[in-house]
């Protein structure tokens, strides 16, 4: 791609419902080829991909096919009115038409289901039941399938790799072990590495700064100068967890206006949120990392007499994050953000978590552990007069119950946008990292893109902040919970 040479391209495109309820596209104002500017897509050859398909090798379902008999065997398939066979994978643990059972109450069928009960004649039974692509990072799966080990129940300990290990906390290995033994024993108790975990918080500097961002990439871009599916930094929140165990929502930001590009005003908000101690700053995953670094290089290119505090905010990036490729390190700053997601994986497993390490699995693993918070939180202190200030909250109680387990806090957060809850956009991305804030971009997206009024854009806004000072609370939670057993 290239650089865009006018501003406001991505306004000329409006997304608007039309009077069947349809989405279109509305143009607003000329869009000549002076008004568009520089082409902003090249092509791309795509002779290699064209030809394998042509060839019959790009997939091996069906296999040994060429193209034009593929298309005469999926024709024939279909007015046969039969199901093609199909080639089971790893790919199947992120199927997309896998439903849940509230959606089968409703009416829906599982994909998946359908597929695996054929190939393999399980049972409904056997669906609930946990599986191997439960087990968090494992790269051999496709073994177990070929093997015909299906569930967790059916794995050994032979089938893991134990390597030795300089690093703090569990190895990979351990960790997948450990889950899968929890399973077998039907063990439902959490593990912490308490002795490994406290010699991390002897480290940690007060107050504590725990950060999260939301980001988005927008094929068309927003400014001059800039390429398509640049990052764009939108938001962020920010919590403080004092010595004392005092807790503030200390600060937030996010861009409210179309067609601008936000990054620096975001970087400049996020300096005056660090820059008055030397506390430790926290992260969830490579995210935010990623995301300044990205910012470094944009300011980088940038001209001084353009950005006047241009090397200023570089040289605050510099303190905060770590850059490295491969061996080469770049920068590795004396306040380098601590990734929280990094100690979930070294030093704490819970089987509620059912494999995962996200933030959206950690955070019901730990309410339903932790009688501290459950007693903590059952009261109505966060966002009181007398509790946890809040910026977006009044008199919230976190703890709610559905039967004897806690609810998971984001399912108790108002809709985003139409009707939609974020988790239920989430879990139709299949990277953790994206999926942790996929609510969030689509609805940035929406704001950007479509026609609305100011009381929905206000509307949406709002559920935005909510839900990103709910990420940063969920860190401040999972560390309280771990200081309270340290403790």
């Amino acid at each position: 791609n290239s650089l865009t040479s006018v501003d406001g391209l991505n306004q000329k495109f409006m997304l608007i419902k039309n009077k069947n309820n349809r989405t279109e596209v509305k143009l607003t104002g000329p869009c000549t080829p002076a008004d568009l500017g520089d082409k902003i897509l090249v092509k791309v050859p795509v002779d290699d991909a064209v030809n394998m398909i042509y060839d019959g090798i790009d997939t091996k379902d069906p296999p040994e096919m060429g193209f034009i008999e593929r298309i005469k065997y999926y024709a024939d398939m279909y007015e046969k009115d039969e199901k093609i066979p199909f080639c089971p994978g790893k790919y199947c643990g992120d199927c997309q038409f896998t439903a849940t059972k509230e959606d089968e109450e409703q009416g829906y069928i599982s994909g998946f289901k359908e597929c695996w009960q054929g190939a393999f004649n399980l049972t409904d039974d056997d669906f609930d039941k946990p599986m191997i692509f439960d087990i968090w990072n494992y790269r051999k799966k496709d073994d177990l399938i070929e093997q015909n080990k299906l569930f967790i129940e059916d794995v050994s300990e032979s089938d893991f790799t134990f390597k030795d290990s300089d690093s703090p906390g569990i190895t990979t290995g351990e960790r997948q072990w450990l889950q899968v033994q929890k399973v077998q024993k039907n063990d439902p108790t959490p593990w912490l590495d308490k002795y490994g975990l406290e010699s991390e918080m002897r480290r940690w500097n007060y107050p504590l700064h725990l950060i999260d961002f939301e980001t988005t990439l927008t094929a068309i871009p927003f400014n001059r100068g800039r390429r398509p599916y640049e990052v764009v930094a939108f938001q962020f929140s920010h919590h403080t967890v004092q010595k004392d165990g005092a807790i503030t929502h200390a600060g937030e930001y996010i861009n409210r206006n179309r067609g601008e590009f936000p990054n620096y005003d975001f970087l400049r908000h996020l300096k005056k949120e660090l820059e008055n101690d030397n506390g430790t700053v926290f992260r969830y995953a490579a995210h935010e990392n990623t995301v300044l670094n990205h910012i470094h290089a944009q300011l980088s290119a940038e001209s001084p007499e353009d950005i006047p505090d241009r090397d200023e905010l570089m040289a605050f990036i510099e303190t905060i994050t770590t850059k490295k490729d491969g061996k080469t390190i770049f920068w590795d700053g004396p306040r380098t953000m601590v990734d929280m997601l990094q100690l979930v994986k070294n030093y704490y497993y819970n089987p509620l978590m059912q494999g995962s390490n996200s933030i959206k699995k950690v955070l019901p693993a730990v309410l339903n552990e932790s009688d501290f918070l459950k007693e903590k939180y059952s009261q109505p202190i966060y966002g009181s007069a007398n509790g946890i200030k809040s910026l977006n909250f009044t008199d919230k109680t976190w703890i709610e119950y559905d039967g004897a387990m806690v609810k998971d806090p984001y399912k108790t957060l108002p809709y985003i946008f139409e009707d939609i809850y974020a988790d239920s956009l989430d879990r139709f991305i299949t990277s953790e990292e994206l999926a942790d804030g996929g609510a969030a971009m689509m609805a940035y997206a929406k704001m950007q893109f479509s026609e609305m009024s100011d009381e929905e854009r206000e509307s949406i806004t709002a559920a935005l902040l909510r839900y990103c000072e709910l990420d940063t609370f969920a860190m401040v939670m999972i560390y309280e919970h771990w200081f309270n057993e340290v403790n």
